[in-house]
């Protein structure tokens, strides 16, 4: 019983969370910057804020294959101007694509970029290697290949 109740706090914790997190990453700054920094797995891809960025192996041709509860959960990077590159981050490397629902989303050689709801600090990687909404997450190295 007990568990039960752990596991229903979690779930509407994760919720209020993920809410939140939807409006602020659908309200992305003009301006999105693509980075490195420092993690327990070498330099990887963060975000303007110093959050990870994760790539999604789903993900097929340059088209994003999580929407829905799957975005929520891991916001895509968006953008609503041109992306930049910030330090160690390749410029030649930073596009992107639209979305089904319209909106521009930030690509690194090719891959569609994410956080993980869960990482609320820089440096965190609580999403690397997670087997979630049919396929796995990885960070990303500087020269956008996975980072393990």
């Amino acid at each position: 019983m007990n568990r039960l109740l752990i596991i229903i706090a979690f779930l509407a914790s994760a919720a209020s969370l993920a809410a939140g997190a939807s409006a602020t990453s659908h309200s992305a700054a003009a301006v999105a910057t693509v980075s490195t920094g420092s993690s327990s797995l070498g330099r990887i891809l963060i975000d303007g804020k110093g959050r990870t960025l994760y790539l999604f192996e789903k993900d097929r041709q340059g088209r994003s294959a999580c929407s829905g509860t799957c975005a929520t959960y891991w916001p895509p990077l968006l953008a609503h101007g041109k992306p930049t590159a910030g330090r160690g981050a390749k410029a030649s490397l930073i596009g992107t694509i639209r979305r089904a629902d319209g909106t521009k989303q930030v690509t690194y050689a090719g891959h569609p970029l994410y956080r993980y709801l869960p990482d609320t600090k820089p440096g965190q990687t609580l999403g690397q290697d997670s087997h979630l909404f049919g396929a796995s997450w990885y960070v990303l190295s500087p020269v956008g290949k996975i980072g393990r």
